[in-house]
């Protein structure tokens, strides 16, 4: 692949950030070092990115793409009160692969484990608000 700036600049706001930002976030903060690149070359980047194995993108249900510097194999929690994406290890997996394949006589060549729930910091706001309303 051919070296780009803008490319570089994509990838290393993608690396840097463990937000796992979305492709405006990445632009937004793109912008910050290069005023003149537009949100079509970063889309493009990011998808090359991840079509070179260098950013991996996480598919969101009903909301935008979230990219990803690590690359080596781990899953996410997101949290449907903020919509932060968190990184999880799953270890067991594995033994997960070898049942699938055995049931269903399927050769797994990939996925994404994404689990659903509610982050420490909105648990927190939730309780803080039931106490409130039952003053």
């Amino acid at each position: 692949m051919k070296y780009s700036r803008q490319r570089e600049l994509v990838r290393n706001v993608v690396t840097q950030n463990l937000i796992h930002p979305t492709a405006d976030i990445v632009y937004s903060l793109v912008r910050n070092e290069d005023s003149n690149i537009s949100l079509g070359t970063v889309y493009r980047n990011l998808n090359l990115l991840v079509e070179q194995g260098v950013l991996h993108k996480i598919s969101m249900p009903g909301s935008s793409d979230r990219f990803d510097g690590r690359t080596e194999p781990h899953h996410h929690l997101v949290c449907t009160c903020c919509g932060r994406v968190f990184d999880i290890e799953a270890d067991h997996l594995p033994q997960l692969d070898a049942q699938i394949n055995q049931l269903a006589d399927f050769a797994i060549t990939g996925y994404q484990l994404l689990i659903q729930g509610v982050c420490r910091d909105c648990q927190h706001i939730e309780t803080e608000e039931k106490g409130d309303t039952q003053r």
